[in-house]
């Protein structure tokens, strides 16, 4: 049986699991691609740190460019930009297939990687970059290869789903649950990259360069994070039969192809809706093959690992029976739609002075602006003792710039008094 050469670089929380089941499973992972892969070296900043796996002090080193040098397979789990990119770009270059999980690289230099991996016939994989241990990469380039993509809608954060799904359940604050999810080990001390949706914003890049067969980076990427959601807006979802989620969306248009990330209202009763926890979920919707959802752990050090591992066990495949490899580097520049063009609906929440003509001034704004009104409630939170009431708005889809301005117009009205919250809804 042939044996090829693995390199794993980084060997933290994900690259220890890595590290443990190619040493405890080779027999079955041999069984399943053809090859026997052999663990040559685990690159790291300081051989004498104490791993939560025990692995043979002897395959550590601190010389990742020479373990880079001898491999047929470099596993790349070392996050952040440098040096994970020049390594990169080391491997690819000297035909040696690549499996990272870094999904901000991949969304800075995603499009360079794959250049580089066709012109020298290697493999680059990165499952473990979306949504962890869920199959969603392979199943959009590979099992919907022969189909036409319309748009992808997921949960691919689990800090924020956490978050969301706390407010929801409890009604609590914000606050609250970013620090019970930073003490359950959820969030880190920075959450940054979480709650303001920048990581969910490089993952929506990853998925939309698949799912549209183009090159899509941060920049391309609208992104709004939960910070400023409420115990209120939780709450008035709640009554309205709906929930708050953190989604990144990519869709088809007339213009082109939008990639989002924002708090999204969704009904009750769309799957979606149902994820609960730091689980993370991602909804696909194809032209012959319909609605389609994929569900499961999107973080952790095992289910990760086993993301890493699918791909390593389909590079292994191919490079043992080779065959061609699919032309991702060829793709055409993305044509990306400006975020003021994209369809959506609003959810308006305000407060107004409970008096004559209020509403029949705020509908005549509305139709102004072509925008149409699907419901609207009055007093549906409460109404105050000072005579202002509550209003919510759902309006049917319409461009974003046309939803702005009249969110704009109406804010602008003497009767009203405060603009309370204004989110996007998805799945009607």
């Amino acid at each position: 049986m042939k044996t090829l050469k693995v390199a794993l670089l980084g060997c933290g929380n994900v690259g220890a699991q890595v590290a443990r089941i190619l040493l405890e499973d080779a027999e079955m992972l041999a069984e399943r691609s053809g090859a026997k892969l052999e663990l040559v070296g685990i690159a790291v900043r300081n051989t004498a740190t104490k791993r939560a796996v025990v692995i043979p002090e002897g395959l550590f080193t601190t010389d990742a460019e020479a373990l880079v040098d001898q491999a047929d397979i470099v596993i790349e789990l070392l996050g952040g930009m440098e040096p994970a990119s020049s390594l990169i770009r080391r491997a690819l270059s000297r035909g040696a297939s690549v499996i990272t999980g870094n999904k901000a690289l991949l969304a800075a230099q995603g499009p360079e990687f794959n250049v580089l991996a066709f012109e020298s016939g290697a493999q680059l994989r990165y499952e473990a970059a979306v949504a962890g241990a869920i199959p969603i990469l392979r199943p959009i380039y590979d099992s919907l290869s022969g189909d036409t993509i319309t748009k992808v809608m997921g949960i691919v954060n689990g800090t924020t789903n956490f978050i969301l799904d706390a407010m929801d359940t409890t009604g609590a604050a914000f606050a609250d649950m970013l620090a019970e999810a930073q003490e359950l080990g959820y969030a880190e001390a920075d959450p940054t990259a979480d709650v303001q949706g920048h990581d969910a914003a490089a993952k929506a890049a990853i998925l939309a360069s698949l799912a549209f067969q183009t090159d899509f980076d941060l920049a391309d990427v609208h992104c709004e994070g939960i910070t400023k959601i409420t115990a209120e807006d939780v709450a008035a979802a709640k009554d309205a039969g709906m929930v708050i989620k953190l989604l990144a969306i990519a869709e088809r248009g007339v213009n082109g192809i939008g990639v989002r990330v924002h708090p999204t209202l969704l009904r009750r009763t769309h799957p979606l809706a149902a994820v609960h926890g730091a689980f993370n979920a991602i909804f696909v919707e194809a032209e012959n093959a319909g609605e389609l959802m994929f569900y499961g752990a999107g973080a952790g050090g095992a289910p990760t690992a086993s993301a890493v591992l699918g791909d390593t066990v389909a590079v292994a495949r191919r490079l043992v029976t080779g065959g061609p490899l699919p032309a991702i580097a060829l793709q055409q520049p993305a044509k990306v739609m400006d975020f003021a063009d994209i369809a959506t609906s609003y959810w308006i929440s305000l407060s107004v002075s409970d008096e004559p003509g209020v509403l029949a001034s705020i509908t005549e704004i509305v139709a102004h602006h072509g925008v149409s009104i699907e419901t609207l409630l009055q007093g549906g939170l409460s109404e105050t003792e000072d005579g202002v009431a509550e209003l919510r708005i759902v309006t049917h889809r319409s461009t974003e710039a046309a939803l702005a301005a009249t969110v704009k117009t109406i804010s602008e009205l003497a009767a009203v008094q405060e603009i309370t919250s204004v989110l996007r809804v998805e799945g009607n």
